[in-house]
């Protein structure tokens, strides 16, 4: 079955659902960014860290406004998921995978009943520790090299970082 890998990022209220809320998901085709989804969803509580609300960049009643229906927005990204694999099989791509997963999951399992990525993705942190065989401090993105750096500024819209991860995934897959 054909891989269909899925670059996904989100912005969040803290550190682990569901004590905290995901307030925002992008995600796009890696090597076809504009084939995109984005959201804002509804907190599902009051729980904020105020730097991670700082990191979003919008107040939390920003997203108690505007934000969608968690179910709603879930469902809508799994069908999202099913359009864009086309019968392949979808994988989960980020950067620091396991705290974008973490909620990814959470999400999925709570309002839908199951996630489509499956049991776990790719972490292109760990991916690129193999491939350039450096310590896990060297994986943070101020300290990759710079041929496989963005020239665009981190925005921490989970769309826009979404498609500067799978444009920086695409690089180091095609650097080996």
């Amino acid at each position: 079955m054909t891989e269909v890998y899925i670059s996904v990022d989100v912005e969040a209220s803290g550190p682990v659902p569901p004590a905290y809320s995901m307030l925002s998901i992008g995600a796009c085709v890696v090597g076809a960014p504009e084939r995109s989804f984005y959201a804002e969803l509804r907190p599902i509580g009051e729980g904020a860290v105020p730097a991670a609300i700082e990191v979003v960049g919008l107040p939390l009643d920003h997203f108690q406004r505007n934000g969608r229906e968690p179910r709603d927005t879930m469902l809508d990204f799994r069908r999202w998921i099913g359009e864009v694999s086309g019968g392949g099989e979808p994988v989960f791509v980020g950067f620091n995978a396991t705290f974008d997963w973490a909620f990814v999951n959470w999400y999925f399992v709570t309002f839908v009943g199951e996630n489509p990525f499956g049991i776990g993705g790719v972490d292109i942190k760990s991916y690129y520790m193999g491939m350039a065989n450096v310590s896990w401090a060297e994986t943070r993105s101020s300290r990759l090299p710079a041929e496989l750096k963005s020239s665009e500024p981190e925005t921490h819209n989970a769309l826009d970082d979404a498609r500067r991860q799978a444009a920086l995934f695409e690089r180091m897959r095609t650097a080996q």
